[in-house]
């Protein structure tokens, strides 16, 4: 792949992988072995993350569709040698996180993709991109199950920071979805939103304890949209530096 050509995103946000069950298989040790590199990259590239996750939902039997995606990426990363996260100093440790969801995008199983992404100061300091485990029957219910994954981070990352002696309350979680966002708000389970399982509306009693409080952002601002679908070009470069993911030669 080293005199392959460039590409300025690591899929094409119109290409959607699927089982390609008539296609032709590759090998399958070198196809995970491309992916278990590629993983091991996101701890620093969370630009690739979303796509990284999606190629390696077809370990078990790849196809050369799978392998001409996972290339793709190899040849964003060639493009991008010199990107990479940056953080600032002398920020204030405030925390922020972005909750998003993408409704049934998965064209198996029709689950939803839960992204969320938590800014410590203006430092991207975690993220997450992970197909949820059962089907969502509306976009609220994708939302939400998203915002509560959220949650559960947070509390980790309020104890870590707890530790090192910064207290912080009412962390504000910021997601798109209005009715997700009342529904945090609203103690009594009503019966059209019984079918959430129970676990995860333990964001509603963080809610109330004060430990977080979700705000609406609007959609192009919502900086969790790369981490749960395919963007044009121009919307995923914004993203990307809007998350602090740059070229280092534009510090210089």
């Amino acid at each position: 792949m080293e005199g392959c050509k460039e590409a300025a995103t690591p899929i094409s946000n119109s290409y959607n992988l699927d089982l390609d069950e008539k296609g032709i298989t590759v090998d399958n040790s070198k196809y995970r072995g491309i992916i278990g590199s590629l993983l091991y990259l996101t701890a620093s590239r969370p630009d690739i993350m979303f796509f990284v996750s999606l190629c390696a939902r077809f370990q078990s039997n790849p196809k050369e569709s799978h392998m001409k995606s996972v290339k793709r990426i190899l040849k964003y990363l060639r493009t991008t040698t010199n990107v990479g996260l940056w953080y600032p100093k002398g920020v204030s440790l405030s925390l922020i996180g972005y909750s998003d969801s993408n409704y049934a995008g998965c064209r198996l199983d029709r689950k939803s993709t839960s992204g969320t992404c938590h800014l410590l100061g203006s430092g991207l300091v975690s993220w997450h991109s992970k197909k949820q485990a059962c089907v969502a029957l509306s976009t609220v219910e994708a939302e939400y199950i998203a915002a509560s994954s959220y949650c559960a981070q947070i509390l980790w990352m309020k104890q870590q920071l707890k530790e090192y002696g910064t207290e912080l309350n009412k962390i504000p979680l910021r997601c798109d979805n209005t009715r997700a966002i009342n529904l945090t708000k609203n103690p009594i389970l009503h019966s059209r939103t019984k079918h959430i399982e129970i676990r995860h509306h333990f964001l509603r009693d963080r809610v109330q304890k004060n430990d977080c409080v979700v705000e609406f952002v609007e959609i192009n601002k919502q900086l969790a949209d790369i981490f749960t679908k395919p963007l044009p070009k121009e919307r995923f470069n914004q993203l990307r530096i809007e998350l602090g993911i740059i070229n280092k030669s534009c510090l210089n």
